[in-house]
Formats: structure tokens, sequence, C-alpha cells
């Protein structure tokens, strides 16, 4: 791996190499340095609270004193069961800096999902909120002995809202508050003010970030403060050469959940290192984005069914986008089509990448001189290195243009996941992960995801991929949003059978309609052979377009027939 003579090396911007040693740092540290450097600043708006730089620090210190007050600490894991909120960094870096382990958990986790989880991560200790029914959940927890002490921020803290809902009865559980008070005595006592707290090294471990459990029940990915660490600085090196986001200025919208790789990582704890404002919100609305960004908003990361949503709002064309410096794309591909009428209507070009769980999530964004390559993901951020091998020999690179298995490697990258030892060297292949997306790297070092292997149809003997169809399909004037699986067929074996959401007023459109407008873009055994109209299609706990629920779908359909 000779990161120096990599493919890609020559669309670096100048002054930035591929090859670059990066150290690492314990996670927590981003806040006592942003609060020396910006201590009276805003850091974050969350609906009536604006918290400054320092007084983030403060509460995290006394959060952190908490936990050890509690009995928190190295070897020690704490869950969070909290959806956008300020007691979600208060938790994170409080956690950290106590020397324990974060498991994540997510709000729209089934309570199957969520025993699983923690049993599987074994925290005792959870940390929720009373938006919704959570807290009333969390407490079902203390009362199955599935935890031993549960943790309860007040939702009325930070202003009316919607979304607050009850907290629990009986007394076994604490306020966020009064948890507090139990830390305030530790960090008053210190002549720093911060309280005593462990040496935490860049190897220990900081988060178990478990992942969608699309096959399964969810594996807990290992990420240690080197992986998370790394990770930020390789997309602060990417994003200074370009002069992307500026330290100490921009204003950031974040619907991102925090409890997801892509928003902790790539903006979250980027955002503190940097200086930069967080304006947070518990869930996504497009009229309320295009109102933020028309207030003020330089940046404004995303996922592709947000931009998919403002792109469907009326006259959002019509709309002021001036402060907007800075937009993106992650968490899955971003259909052409879509990133087309946002660059029309916004002049912007809707820049994105590829990562994942187990990379931090950083691993390639495309170059912002660059948007003709809108459509691959880009070229691997610096220190991490992303070559091809062959689906049946993951040991064979694959020469630039061959379709093979992505693979990556560096500092960012998980060493395995939690509970699985026997099973992790079957992840790897020669030292890189194998990250199950097939793909591949043309003659200047960008590199095209093609579709997942395990949502590859094999028809007829040809491999068909499903997101090629879907971007095929994304062109067609009155869909506004697809899915494509694979599904039995008696003479080619497997067939693609797409799933449509059409847009506000449109025709209802037919199989053959859908295929004649698809002649002239996909070949014969790539054309769907069903089509199913759909009111909405079906989506992950973080907002993405999700597939397993189509496929069980189809499975049952198919079972019922049997029987019949």
């Amino acid at each position: 791996m000779d990161l120096a003579a990599a493919p890609w090396r020559d669309v670096y911007p100048p002054g930035l190499s591929p090859a670059v040693d990066l150290k690492g740092f314990p996670v927590h540290a981003i806040v006592d340095e942003a609060a020396a450097k910006w201590p009276a600043k805003e850091a974050v708006v969350f609906r009536d609270r604006t918290m400054s730089f320092g007084e983030l620090k403060s509460d995290v210190d006394r959060t952190a004193a908490a936990f050890a007050a509690a009995g928190i600490g190295k070897g020690d894991r704490v869950a969070l069961l909290l959806p956008n909120t300020i007691y979600h960094l208060l938790a994170f870096f409080g956690a950290l800096k106590a020397g324990a382990t974060v498991v994540h958990l997510s709000p729209l986790d089934g309570p199957r999902v969520i025993q699983h989880k923690l049993e599987d991560s074994g925290a005792r200790l959870l940390v929720t909120t009373n938006i919704g029914e959570l807290a009333i959940g969390a407490a079902k927890l203390i009362a199955a002995a599935t935890i031993d002490r549960l943790i309860v921020g007040e939702d009325e803290a930070f202003g009316p809202s919607p979304l607050t809902g009850p907290m629990p009865d009986g007394k076994d559980f604490s306020t966020f508050a009064a948890f507090l008070e139990s830390g305030r005595e530790s960090v008053e006592s210190s002549s720093e003010g911060s309280g005593t707290f462990p040496n935490v090294a860049v190897e220990d471990l900081a988060l178990l970030q478990y992942t969608g459990g699309t096959t399964g029940m969810p594996k807990g990915t290992m990420l240690t403060h080197r992986n998370l660490s790394t990770a930020v600085e390789s997309y602060d090196l990417w994003f200074e050469a370009w002069d992307l986001m500026r330290p100490g200025e921009d204003r950031v919208l974040l619907f991102l959940p925090l409890f997801h790789i892509y928003s902790l990582s790539a903006v979250m704890l980027r955002c503190i290192r940097n200086g930069q404002v967080m304006v947070i919100h518990t869930r996504f609305d497009a009229e309320t984005a295009l109102r933020e960004i028309e207030a003020g908003i330089t940046s404004f990361p995303g996922v592709p069914t947000m931009w998919i949503a403002i792109c469907a709002t009326q006259r959002f064309e019509k709309r002021n986008f001036a402060s907007l410096r800075y937009c993106a794309s992650g968490g899955a591909p971003l259909p052409v089509e879509t990133a087309r009428r946002l660059k029309a209507a916004t002049g912007h070009d809707i820049l994105g990448g590829w990562g994942m769980t187990e990379t931090s999530p950083a691993g390639t964004n495309i170059p912002s001189s660059r948007p003709d390559k809108v459509g691959t993901i880009g070229v691997p951020l610096p220190a991490i290195w992303l070559d091809v091998v062959a689906l049946d020999d993951n040991s064979r690179v694959l020469p630039q243009g061959e379709i093979g298995e992505l693979r990556v490697s560096g500092p960012n990258v998980t060493s395995g996941y939690w509970n699985r030892e026997a099973e992790n060297p079957g992840f790897f292949s020669d030292g890189g992960f194998l990250t199950g997306d097939i793909g591949f790297m043309d003659d200047e070092g960008f590199f095209t995801i093609v579709d997942r292997k395990k949502d590859m149809i094999l028809s007829g003997g040809f491999n068909v991929y499903p997101q090629l169809i879907e971007q095929m399909i994304y062109e067609h004037p009155d869909v506004e949003e697809v899915l494509v699986i694979g599904v039995p067929d008696t003479y080619r074996g497997e067939a693609a059978k797409a799933f449509v959401k059409l847009r506000a007023g449109a025709a209802q459109l037919t199989l053959d309609e859908l295929r004649d407008f698809l002649k002239s873009r996909l070949g014969p055994h790539e054309m769907p052979a069903a089509l199913e109209i759909r009111d909405a299609l079906p989506r992950t706990p973080v907002g993405k377009l999700s597939k397993l629920e189509l496929k069980q779908e189809e499975e049952a359909r198919r079972t019922t027939a049997r029987a019949s």
C-alpha cells in the first residue's frame, strides 16, 4: 500500500498528499480545546437554548464527574438512547472523559433490538430523554433488570416542544439535572475545576456503533479513539485544502441523527473541533430546512432522502440559498437526477462521498473541482487506501476498470466487531476491510459503486446491479423515490422488481410505460420484470431508503403462495 503513489494523487489539491501520518487523539479532548480557543462563541443552538463552547465544556466536565461518581470508568459501557438533543453531546463526551465506552442505541429500534444491543454490549447504565415515549420505554428496561440505572434528560429544559412526552412513574430513575448534581462536588473540589479523570489512550475503545442489521441482529463495530479522531483529522485536511468549511465561521444545519456515525464524526466532532455552530433539530422537515437556510445557514450535510424531499417542496427553486456555501449528501448514493435539479435551482454541486460505520465513516469524497464526477463516490481521503478485489478471490487485486469488491485500509478502520472474535478474520483480506460494496476504479482513481454485494441480482447468467436501475428510473419525471430488488424468475433465475413512489399529482405509471422509458437506458437483462407503486417506501431508523422490508414482504408472499 503505497499511498504516495496512489492513482488518485493527481486529483488532490496543491499542497495535500494522500500519504499523511495521522496521530489521533482522545475524542473528548476537542471539547477542552474548543473551549480554550472560543470560550464565549456559540457552539450549539437547539430550540430556545444557545450554548457556548465554554458552557459546553463545563457541562461535559460535570457529566463526566457524575459518571465517575456513579462508578463508571475504564472498561465500562454507557448506552445512549437519544435523538438529537443537547443531552447527546453531554452524555457522549462525558462518558468518554470518564474513560467509558459509549454504546449507541437508535430511538427507532424495536424492543428486541434494544435488548440485544444492551445484552451484547454489557451496558448497564442507560441515558435517554422524554421525547415521545422514549423514557417510558426505557423504564421497562429497569423493571426487566436489563439495565441497573436509568438517567432521563428532561426535554422541557430546552423550551416547549410538541415532541416532549411523559416521564416515567416511580423512582427507578434519575433526572439528568439530578445526575449532574451528583458530580458537582467532584468538579468544584478540583483545583482545575474539571474533576479528576483517567488517562485515556488513543487505542482505548471509544464507541460500539451497531450496524444496521440488514442480515440478522446488528453487530457492534468497535471504534477506538484513534479510529474516530483520525477520521476527523482526515476530513479536516480535505476540507481545509478545498476551503469547503472555515474554522470559527460556519453555521451548520444538523438534522442528521447524532446516533449515526455520519452525523457523529463527519459533522458533530468536526464542528466542535473547528469552532463551528451546530443548529440542531430533532426531526427533519423540508420546509424547516429551507427556512433555516434562508436565515443564514452556510453548510447543510444531508442524506439523499432529505434532498429528494427538498426537491419535492413546492417552488423550492425560488427559495434564497445565498448564504449556503457547502452542501453534501452521504449515507447512500444521491440520485444523479436529484443532484442535477439541485444544481440548477441552487447553483451548488451537492458533493458527497462514501464511508461506512466500519470506517468511522471517513472513506472517499468528490473533489469540489470535479463536479463532473457526481455519480461516483470520489477519491479516497488522506491516509485512506481503497482498492478493488476479485469477487471469487478477495486476495487478488483487480486493475482499474474491472468490477469487484471494494477493500479499505487506514487508521480509521475498525479492528472488527464486538464479541465476534471467531468471525472477525473473515471480514478482512490482507489487512484491508472487505466492504461488501461492488464497484470499480477508473483511470483517474475515482471509484464508482454499482451495488451492494448482497443486493446483486443474477439474471440469466448476468450480474445485474439494482442501484444502476434505480439511477435510470430516477430520470423519469414522475418518479420521486425508487427501490429495486431481485425476485425469483422462472426463466432468468432472478429478475428486477421496482418499487416506486410517484410525485404528487403524477399520472399512474404502468410497467410497460416504465420499460418503454428505460429502453434507451438499460440492457434487456436489466429491465424490471415487475413494478409496484407505493404511497411510501420503507426507511431505516436513520432515514435511508431500506430494501430489507421489501425483501421480507416478497418472501412472505412466496411462502403464502406455496402454502395455498
